[in-house]
């Protein structure tokens, strides 16, 4: 429960609840509202503690309310108040969910006592449950998070020892690497794991609605704000809040994230009432943040409040046994969800996975894989069936000019022809190459935007792979043969 607990006082009477509100609000945050319909929209965008109601109102009436209350996320403890006392009342109040009830006119002495009655038996609740968590021993695991190699264990080591602690968190790498993975580990294996995770993608925002979103704001706050709001804080309060891209805020949302960090509070937009949340930050980024804060970009005190322990996630490619395990996971994932069988790759195609350096990390992988699935046509996905942009990439990354001592994959069994081409020795994916452009121009009659559009890669670099694959000369000879075949 937030350091004040919150009341919604609902009375028809003008005077009652501006009596009772002025009589609590030294001790709580005190709502009030006119009828249950008005409660109810309130309740549905606010949770509070603690409702309040008076039984008879024009429209629905206390006792409607309360039951309608039931079926809330977050149910209030409902105390009803009633000027038509007697046991049969008392014993419908609690039927319909009620915890307690007060007779009209109200003793101001005996509200107080039943309000902080009830609110200490539910903080009591809540204390209890925490401690159960701590003392069962945990059920989350890691084993969502595939691969073992030495840079993923030691990624993982670091989320075990710091998932139960309370503080902020930064996490750094490429994209695709798996920040967000390891942000939803950390929450399950956390003592907040019963709590909400809410996630925030900063870069996707507008500095105005960026602070809406991590605040919350008024009604009126400014154009479009149509009504009140919460923020992802108050959302997230007693969890865990997941801030990516976090190096793009801007300096002023820097410096109210900064105010939070530090005393757990803020404001809405438009509203000068201080709100309080208990909420873990954890935060994502790809870029370098030291450099940002070097430049003045980033301010290099909410750095600090954020990276009280960093966390950095090794690239795809500097975890290479890791490849198979993923490839594995994903085949099971695309196979259910395409209703195929693919049940691995050919040596070939596992050659290029394995030595493809990722740029997109495992999200590339993952693409790579489904589009494999999709495509493959047997049990096992064969080169052809890999991503163009993939085998192109992976061609040039093997057999770079730049890189001579660089080692190529061992070739065996590559057969003489492939798409009417001699492989003269050549690495069975330049072989497949040579079968993917030329099938390619062949489609398109020979329009070689056309082909670069098909094969997904830029008209410049079809140039330079036919020159360097020697499809020029051939497709010279071709024309060549067919011309004199055909005038002898």
């Amino acid at each position: 429960m937030p350091t004040r607990p919150t009341i919604l006082i609902v009375d028809d009477e003008k005077n009652a609840r501006d009596g009772l509100r002025a009589a609590l609000e030294d001790k709580y945050d005190v709502y009030v509202a006119a009828d249950a319909e008005s409660a109810l929209k309130f309740l549905k965008e606010e949770p509070v503690d603690l409702l309040l109601t008076d039984l008879r109102m024009a429209g629905q009436d206390g006792l409607e309310l309360i039951r309608t209350t039931r079926h809330l996320p977050e149910p209030p403890i409902c105390i009803l108040m009633t000027a038509y006392g007697g046991v049969s009342t008392a014993v419908e109040a609690m039927k319909n969910g009620a915890a307690d009830y007060l007779t009209k006119p109200l003793n101001l002495d005996e509200v107080e006592v039943v309000i902080a009655k009830h609110l200490r038996s539910r903080a009591l609740e809540i204390e209890n449950k925490e401690l159960k968590q701590q003392l069962t021993p945990k059920r989350a695991t890691l084993s969502e998070i595939i691969g073992s190699s030495a840079a993923l264990e030691r990624v993982l080591d670091t989320v075990r020892q710091v998932a139960p602690s309370k503080a902020s968190i930064l996490i750094q790498g490429e994209s695709g690497t798996g920040k967000e993975v390891i942000a939803k580990a950390i929450h399950r294996l956390s003592r907040r794991a019963a709590g909400p995770m809410v996630t925030v993608h900063c870069a996707a925002l507008s500095p105005q609605l960026l602070e809406s979103e991590l605040f919350g704001h008024e009604k009126g706050a400014f154009t479009g704000a149509i009504e009140r709001r919460a923020g992802r804080f108050e959302v997230a309060d007693g969890g865990t809040l997941f801030l990516d891209e976090i190096g793009e805020i801007d300096p002023s949302t820097q410096v109210k994230l900064l105010r939070f960090l530090g005393e757990k509070t803020f404001e809405r937009v438009g509203s000068s009432k201080t709100l309080t949340a208990d909420v873990r930050v954890i935060a994502a980024t790809n870029k370098d943040l030291r450099a940002l804060v070097a430049a003045g970009k980033f301010r290099e005190d909410l750095y600090f409040r954020l990276a009280v322990v960093t966390i950095t996630m090794p690239p795809l490619r500097e975890r290479p046994e890791d490849i198979p395990l993923l490839i594995r996971a994903f085949l099971k994932e695309f196979n259910k969800e395409n209703e195929k069988n693919v049940q691995g790759f050919t040596p070939d195609a596992m050659r290029i996975l394995q030595t493809y350096q990722w740029p997109g990390n495992v999200r590339e992988l993952r693409t790579a894989v489904e589009h494999a699935v999709v495509l493959a046509r047997g049990k096992m996905a064969e080169l052809h069936d890999l991503p163009p942009t993939i085998l192109a990439n992976a061609s040039s990354l093997t057999t770079s000019r730049d890189s001579p001592t660089a080692a190529a994959p061992q070739t065996s069994n590559i057969p003489a022809t492939i798409g009417g081409f001699p492989t003269t020795g050549a690495l069975d994916v330049h072989a497949h190459e040579r079968r993917l452009i030329f099938e390619a121009l062949a489609r398109t009659r020979g329009n070689r935007t056309a082909a670069a559009q098909e094969l997904g890669i830029s008209r410049r670099t079809l140039h330079r792979k036919i020159r360097e694959l020697g499809l020029e000369n051939k497709r010279r000879k071709s024309s060549a043969s067919s011309s004199t075949e055909s005038h002898p």
